[in-house]
């Protein structure tokens, strides 16, 4: 006989392979009972980061004398009765492996009580019952996790360094905060408080505890309902940024998880607003009824199935989007501080922010304008005789290799939102320079203002080719000379199978032998010299999507062109023209960053300008 069933202490630690894999496992399964037990405190105690010990103590529900002792059997849960409850789920753990799983590969010890009466210590170790005793009656309960792996030695071999696993542990629990502001939550590494939170449900706060204060005073606050979905949360500002993507928190019916679709809807929420390879900042909480959402999936339960996924995508990215579109997002050089009231060569008073009395954050800033207004006619005259002296001072260096007039000449269309609302979200700017014929320098009653040209003017015919060429229609254009392409025979196979969904996009490739193609016509829309890389581009994106996404493929097309047709650096500009360039900027619908990401204002206002100079102290 080869085949046996394999003895329970056995199949508990295979469990225990995908189930604990590291310290930060352990807490992560402990403090989602705590959090299913409706906990309003949990406390997180560890000894050299969870390898030694690890204790978590919560005020919870907590189990009866009957209940904690089967709780550690395999497959043992409160949560699931049925097949129906399955899809049903709305608690955090769920299929009874957790507990049985822990107490496989360490020494553990219970302490738990419902408040009704006297509670019970049970002592387990490598998942066997060694002792069971009465306890005090404190409603809640407390697990010690010693010595874990103690009976897996090769388990040891994979664990990283003290500082690793603690990171491990404290990222857990930063997660588990973010999605229940609503809990405290305390962390203690050798008997030294690391984190904690105050439970109020201020997920704000808790963004600042997390990320920093000058992070938390970058978050914008977005909510939208439909009838399947409540999005509620908070995104950074796109000067906000970081080179990984795990920054990018996603809560579904208060669950952190992972979701490559999700996190996919969040960048283009993001679009041409972040630079290439850089990831946004964002805590996002989604509510939905829990037949919408599949949970069982992984063993971790980090990855979820959406039944409406479509849907939910859409409905996140046209969230942000619509967010950004309120927002003025010219980034400050200077982090403000904290204003006081100083006597200076001219009469300023600036007020302390407000502080809130119980300790909750307030971000408004409360200063009065400058008092611009009481100068403003000789400041105008002042500012008109500079731009004139500096108009006169830049015509000497223009130049006449290409027209600014014809690279400027773009009528922008804005469909989106009145003139006047998109005014609002980027000041009239009166320039006075040029910085190395590269940056243009402007000025208002807000400050100085320093406007990168070649980013200014790629946004500008960026918005405007992108709609130009989304209204013209695929008509072809024959070519004199085909285009002869050469593909690896896995492109050539994925070109074979997709044939009907390029010829619907206007590429009718012709087998010229081997793994060679022809075309010998291509989309009137394509821009002039570049046809070629726009083909490969669709031809990348077919192996990558298995689809064409033309509307994608016209955007690429569109910062390729507007990249291309751009002035450049060390461009010399008239007043005029600079004048020109920031008023059609103006009028653009994302007039913040270039195609790319890369910022085209940055702003010193008065206050930092007087800071620097040592005119404020």
């Amino acid at each position: 006989m080869k085949i046996i069933q394999m003895p329970d202490a056995l199949s508990n630690k295979i469990a225990a392979g995908e189930v604990v894999e590291r310290p930060a496992s352990v807490v992560k399964e402990l403090v989602e009972n705590s959090i299913d037990a409706n906990s309003t405190s949990i406390k997180v105690e560890v000894l050299e980061a969870g390898l030694q010990q690890i204790k978590i103590i919560d005020n919870g529900e907590g189990m009866s004398e009957d209940d904690c002792e089967r709780a550690f059997f395999r497959h043992a849960t409160s949560k699931i009765k049925n097949e129906n409850d399955l899809f049903h789920v709305k608690t955090l753990g769920f299929r009874g492996e957790a507990l049985a799983s822990i107490a496989a590969v360490s020494r553990l010890k219970l302490k738990t009580s419902t408040g009704e009466q006297a509670g019970t210590i049970l002592n387990l170790e490598g998942g066997k019952v060694i002792s069971k005793t009465k306890g005090d009656a404190r409603q809640g309960t407390e697990i010690v996790v010693d010595d874990l792996f103690f009976n897996t030695p090769a388990r040891l071999k994979y664990m990283k360094t003290i500082h690793t696993e603690l990171g491990h542990i404290t990222d857990v629990i930063n997660r588990m905060a973010l999605s229940h502001p609503e809990i405290r939550f305390e962390v203690i590494h050798n008997e030294k408080q690391l984190f904690h939170s105050s439970g109020r449900g201020d997920l704000l706060q808790i963004i600042a505890q997390v990320y920093g204060m000058s992070v938390a005073k970058k978050m914008i606050p977005v909510e939208y309902k439909t009838l399947d979905f409540s999005i509620k949360g908070y995104i950074a500002k796109p000067e906000v940024t970081r080179a990984s993507r795990n920054y990018i928190s996603t809560i579904i019916n208060g669950r952190f998880i992972r979701s490559i679709g999700l996190n996919k809807a969040i960048l283009n929420g993001y679009h041409t607003l972040l630079p290439i390879g850089r990831s946004p900042l964002i805590v996002v909480s989604i509510e939905m009824d829990p037949i919408l959402v599949d949970v069982n999936v992984h063993p971790a339960k980090l990855e979820v199935r959406f039944s409406k996924e479509k849907e939910l995508y859409e409905a996140v990215e046209s969230t942000i989007k619509q967010e950004f579109r309120k927002q003025s997002l010219i980034p400050d050089v200077l982090q403000a501080k904290k204003r006081k009231e100083q006597s200076t060569q001219h009469s300023f008073s600036f007020y302390e922010p407000k502080q809130s009395s119980d300790s909750t954050i307030d971000f408004q800033e409360n200063r009065p304008p400058l008092p611009y207004d009481t100068k403003k006619q000789t400041e105008k005259a002042s500012l008109i005789s500079t731009q004139e002296a500096a108009a006169e001072t830049m015509h000497d260096y223009h130049l006449e290799s290409e027209s600014f007039s014809e690279m400027t000449d773009i009528p922008v269309q804005n469909k989106e939102q009145p003139k006047e609302i998109q005014q609002e979200r980027i000041p009239v700017m009166y320039p006075i320079g040029q910085h190395h014929g590269t940056y243009i320098l402007a000025q208002n009653e807000n400050g100085l203002f320093i406007i990168d040209q070649h980013a200014a003017q790629e946004r500008i015919k960026y918005e405007f080719f992108r709609d130009k060429i989304g209204d013209v229609p695929n008509e072809l254009q024959e070519l004199l000379l085909p285009l002869t392409f050469d593909f690896s025979k896995q492109e050539a196979l994925m070109i074979e199978q997709y044939q009907e969904e390029l010829k619907k996009v206007g590429l009718f490739f012709e087998h010229f032998g081997q793994q060679s193609y022809v075309i010998r016509a291509h989309p009137q829309w394509f821009p002039k010299g570049f046809e070629e890389e726009v083909i490969r581009e669709i031809v990348d994106q077919v192996i990558a999507d298995e689809k064409v996404n033309l509307y994608k493929i016209r955007e690429e097309a569109a910062i390729l062109m507007s990249c291309k047709r751009s002035i450049k650096a060390n461009h010399y500009l008239n007043n005029e023209d600079m004048f020109r360039l920031l008023e059609d900027l103006r009028q653009s619908t994302d007039p913040f960053t270039c195609p790319h990401g890369r910022p085209i204002i940055i702003h010193f206002s008065e206050y930092e300008m007087e800071k620097m100079f040592k005119r404020v102290m």
